[in-house]
């Protein structure tokens, strides 16, 4: 087993999402701002994917020692570098997390729901106990209990799966095609600070962190049978899991 076949097992899930019909549903920037409001947890927990296994392939305490594979330490030392200290629009150092909230404000989508939820992390609360009494949709619950049993499953090679193949890429150029529309319907909306966000991700994925990503998995499943099929099952649940999160924004679209 390798790439390729997780690749081609893999396809069914990314073609529905591709096809997913919540997309047609945003046509107005309250539509997108509802979006937004569930989509901002998922781009929360792919921090905790991240840093997740940036703790497991590096030494990240002190008094520091060397461990694990240099190429692998390497990999994930460069995405962590983008993904928490990029460029955004003004020029400035930040996380994609923190842009995302930038935009959200931008468009006046409502912040609260994820403020609360990650000052309950900030203060130390078990992240179960925050996901179960945090006001906010089953489907986004469900997403984030999914990610936390992968990160708490204690296998690098899990991680890396559900974070290179459960964030697909197709979806960020989706949405900068349904943002210029919505831009062109309603000019008085500025969402540009969203757009840049989607366009920096693409941008990221195709150039750099996708290739690096791929290399990480094969690095950590290398010859091991079971773990190729671990790798496989993960990513496609990833998958299962982001399709019914996109299933719970579109009923609150419709609702």
């Amino acid at each position: 087993m390798n790439l390729a076949h997780i690749e081609s097992a893999i396809e069914p899930y990314k073609k529905q999402l591709l096809e997913h019909t919540l997309y047609e549903k945003i046509k107005t920037p309250r539509d997108l701002q509802v979006f937004m409001e569930h989509h901002v947890f998922a781009v929360w927990d792919f921090m905790s994917l991240l840093k997740s296994l940036q703790s497991s392939l590096t030494h990240t305490s002190f008094p520091w020692y060397p461990v694990g594979n240099p190429e692998l330490r390497y990999l994930i030392n460069e995405i962590v570098l983008a993904e928490e200290t990029d460029i955004n629009l003004d020029g400035k150092r930040q996380s994609h997390f923190e842009m995302y909230l930038d935009a959200m404000q931008k468009s006046e989508a409502n912040t609260e729901a994820i403020h609360n939820f990650v000052d309950h992390i900030r203060h130390g609360t078990d992240i179960y106990l925050v996901i179960a009494s945090s006001d906010i949709p089953a489907s986004i619950k469900k997403f984030l209990k999914f990610s936390f049993d992968v990160i708490y499953s204690r296998k690098p090679h899990l991680v890396a799966a559900a974070f290179t193949f459960g964030r697909e890429n197709l979806i960020p150029a989706m949405f900068t095609s349904i943002i210029e529309k919505v831009q062109r319907n309603f000019p008085e909306q500025d969402l540009s600070l969203f757009k840049y966000y989607f366009d920096r991700h693409i941008e990221l994925d195709e150039d750099e962190h996708g290739p690096m990503a791929l290399q990480m998995v094969k690095e950590l499943c290398e010859n091991d049978e079971q773990k190729w099929k671990e790798a496989e099952a993960i990513s496609i649940e990833s998958l299962q899991h982001r399709i019914m999160l996109w299933d719970g924004i579109e009923a609150s679209l419709s609702s």
